[in-house]
């Protein structure tokens, strides 16, 4: 699986061992010289990671200017402690100093990349169809299709409509493996025969077993 990311930066050497680690990470690299033209790409495109030399003129600017829709993770490389002070209104996540030591940047963008991961398979979700057991209390049992799947909950589709209020369990076995879940869940939304059940206090096997299953499959793709 590749990411992308930006270097907004016109210090080629350093460049240079950025680009040769992001490389080794399976991280694209799309470098911009220009602060401007910088925030011109991120108007247009959605990245995965930045990253930012604060030496290069207007970076304080185009800092600042960053906004919540970018969806990235900011990195940000400092010249000195000094430089620190550039940080201050920006939502910077991980920091290093010029010049770059190989070492601290292989771990630094390790890590971010880490971040990237998870944050994408906590909030992916897997489609499918397979079928899907409801119980309410004891004698309540209706069958479902499991529409997709994701580390916080289902959607399913019923014949009959599936009520909001209260708890239920939802059943079903993982396709490619031999490992049945029953999770407990609450209805969140009904719309046109499809339902959407958000996960409550699942077990730690359980959440564990479906972390690993939603990996491999996010993963393989």
């Amino acid at each position: 699986m590749t990411l992308s990311s930006m270097v907004v930066s016109r210090d080629w050497p350093e460049v240079s061992v950025l680009e040769c680690i992001l490389s080794g990470l399976h991280i694209g690299v799309d470098v911009e010289p220009e602060p401007e033209r910088a925030r011109a790409k991120l108007a247009k495109s959605k990245i995965d990671a930045l990253i930012v030399d604060c030496d290069l003129e207007g970076t304080t600017s185009f800092l600042s200017g960053l906004g919540d829709g970018m969806n990235t993770v900011p990195l940000v490389i400092i010249s000195s402690p000094n430089g620190r002070g550039q940080l201050r209104d920006t939502d910077a996540t991980f920091v290093f100093e010029k010049p770059i030591s190989v070492e601290r940047a292989v771990h630094t963008l390790s890590a971010a990349r880490n971040l990237i991961v998870d944050g994408r398979l906590r909030y992916h979700r897997h489609c499918l169809e397979i079928p899907a057991y409801l119980t309410r209390g004891k004698n309540t049992r209706m069958k479902a299709t499991l529409l997709n799947l994701s580390q916080g909950g289902v959607a399913i589709r019923t014949r009959r409509p599936v009520a909001l209020a209260g708890s239920l369990w939802i059943s079903f076995t993982l396709p490619g493996s031999k490992l049945k879940l029953k999770m407990q869940g609450r209805v969140v939304w009904n719309r046109q025969g499809d339902t959407g059940v958000r996960f409550v206090k699942p077990s730690r096997r359980a959440r564990r077993d479906l972390q690993l299953w939603l990996a491999q499959r996010y993963l393989s793709n």
